[in-house]
């Protein structure tokens, strides 16, 4: 299998609790936390190796938050390269209120990177294999700006890796600005920012997809519709993949899991059909669960054998 290697700029360390209820001013009484590993390209990471898979993650640490998050990965069977950074790992915290099954997030900004912190980043590119996968998630930290980000994409491809980019806004449309990505996961709006036009019925969105794909943006796109699957196209072919209904407990960790369910079939050489089943049904078994978990191997194995033999897929 083709090497993974994934990087979250913005990690985190995510505590997850339990309220009864949630009211101003009161002391509300909490379950024990629960701490989980956070942020877009570890949670990929995670995912692939949930799903059986190997990968490398690659993220800053600082202080004894950064210290615990590592803990967490390594314990999990995460191959971890943490760069040290001077400002402390954000903690964020999850809620789930008993009463009326709402969650709330309350989400801290990452820690500062420093111009020196950050080329530690650029430096680790040129060790890593020859058309390897490079996953960029999650959001930007202070002090990082999406020229960096370019600038740090296009060492990557210097160095001969095949670039895999989920992120929203400015730095999703920097990224494609790059051009020649091997694979993007938009959602049906950030589609639509990207090509500045509303996109309101099926057809809107492959022909949008298939435009950035023509103009030599990225090698493929997969559209994430909420509980219409997803969107996958590339130059030759455009499908959509829809999940079975599911009870939701929570959508943590869905974009993640698809993510890395996709990475994890493009290494291994799939094709865009069985990437992209194969990326909704670890999706979807991310949803089954409370909280941030992500998928588990045995949930995503049985929707994906669910989704293979639907035919009209």
């Amino acid at each position: 299998m083709i090497p993974i290697t994934t990087l979250t700029l913005a990690p985190s360390l995510d505590s997850a609790t339990t309220t009864d209820r949630l009211y101003a001013e009161g002391k509300l009484r909490c379950t024990a936390p629960l701490f989980e590993p956070g942020g877009g390209g570890i949670n990929v990471a995670r995912a692939i190796v949930h799903l059986g898979g190997d990968a490398t993650a690659l993220f800053p640490i600082g202080g004894p938050t950064g210290r615990h998050l590592t803990e967490l990965l390594r314990a999990e069977g995460i191959t971890t390269d943490a760069i040290e950074t001077k400002d402390w790992t954000r903690q964020n915290l999850h809620v789930h209120v008993e009463s009326t099954g709402e969650q709330y997030r309350f989400v801290m900004p990452g820690a500062h990177l420093t111009d020196d912190e950050f080329a530690l980043f650029e430096q680790r590119l040129s060790g890593l294999p020859k058309n390897s996968l490079f996953v960029v998630s999650g959001s930007l930290p202070p002090g990082i700006s999406v020229e960096n980000l370019q600038h740090l994409l296009r060492e990557a491809q210097r160095c001969g890796l095949r670039c895999v980019v989920d992120s929203s806004g400015p730095a999703l449309k920097a990224c494609l600005d790059i051009g020649n990505l091997a694979l993007v996961k938009p959602n049906q709006k950030e589609l639509a920012e990207l090509v500045k036009r509303n996109l309101d019925d099926p057809d809107a969105v492959r022909q949008a997809a298939l435009e950035i794909i023509a103009q030599g943006k990225t090698e493929r796109v997969v559209v994430s519709l909420g509980p219409q699957g997803a969107l996958a196209a590339d130059k030759d072919r455009v499908f959509q993949v829809v999940p079975p209904p599911v009870k939701k407990m929570s959508t943590v960790g869905a974009g993640d899991s698809m993510v890395g369910a996709m990475t994890l079939k493009l290494a291994e050489g799939a094709d865009l059909l069985d990437m992209a089943r194969y990326g909704v049904a670890a999706g979807s078994a991310a949803t089954l669960h409370k909280g941030t978990r992500l998928c588990t191997l045995d949930d995503t194995l049985r929707i994906y054998d669910y989704l293979r033999k639907d035919l009209t897929a």
